[in-house]
């Protein structure tokens, strides 16, 4: 019978992958308390410009800046759904915290998934750079790939180059784009396409099988500060800046 979503993994593989990432997003939503949304001190002079500058409400604002706080959380959850994916091809697995992201089965190749070709500094870059060697070393076989799904063109070349001052290559370690990965691994050119058309589809027939699920409270932290405004008269960035700042000098009298 035809696959409804690609043809190259499962439907329930599929399903089952953005059902792992719907957990995520659910978790990250159900972090951000005041508690953790003031982790990292927030920067509420430049939430004035930002609100003034851009006509933005003070509410609209900070549902805003807990958003981008939950994107931050997701970006690794989004590297991890194209681990399970790619783990779902026949012939290849997902490494499990065992030193590599994906695996052939026979051995044959190794790779390494960043969802963004810019995730990296330089000392990261180099540690890569020798885990991937010691993989070609140990299998002489095998192929080993930085991925980098989201890349500035469509490649798969030899890695090799300057980090850190010193000069690295290797005759089996290569840096490849998504594209040309998914490819390399289905046997498809258009895998990565068809992945993207298909998504909107998986999503809504994934959602569409949820029972509504009232226990989860997403982004507390907007209510929490809420409550306090009620009771301290004061704006929402007054009271996120007392909150955070109140130390400071002359902070108190707000």
């Amino acid at each position: 019978m035809k696959n409804k979503y690609v043809d190259f993994i499962s439907d329930e593989h599929l399903l089952n992958c953005v059902e792992n990432l719907h957990k995520s997003y659910l978790k990250a939503k159900n972090k951000i308390s005041k508690k953790s949304f003031y982790t990292n001190k927030v920067d509420t002079i430049k939430l004035t410009f930002d609100s003034k500058f851009n006509d933005i409400s003070e509410d609209d604002l900070i549902q805003a800046e807990i958003l981008r706080q939950i994107d931050k959380s997701i970006n690794n959850s989004i590297g991890t759904f194209h681990e399970q994916v790619l783990g779902g091809i026949q012939g290849f697995e997902v490494g499990n915290l065992s030193g590599f992201d994906i695996k052939a089965n026979d051995d044959t190749l190794f790779a390494d998934i960043k969802n963004k070709h810019n995730t990296m500094n330089s000392s990261s870059a180099e540690a890569l750079f020798q885990k991937l060697s010691r993989y070609a070393d140990n299998y002489k076989k095998a192929k080993c790939y930085w991925v980098q799904i989201l890349a500035k063109g469509s490649f798969n070349e030899h890695w090799k180059g300057d980090i850190n001052g010193k000069e690295y290559s290797h005759s089996r370690v290569f840096k490849i784009s998504g594209d040309q990965f998914y490819a390399l691994l289905t046997g498809k050119d258009d895998a990565l396409f068809q992945l993207y058309k298909a998504l909107p589809k998986a999503i809504d027939d994934y959602l569409k099988s949820l029972e509504k699920d009232n226990s989860v409270k997403e982004n507390s932290a907007l209510e929490e500060i809420t409550s306090q405004t009620e009771k301290s008269k004061r704006s929402i960035l007054n009271q996120i800046t007392f909150e955070n700042y109140s130390y400071y000098l002359g902070f108190d009298k707000l």
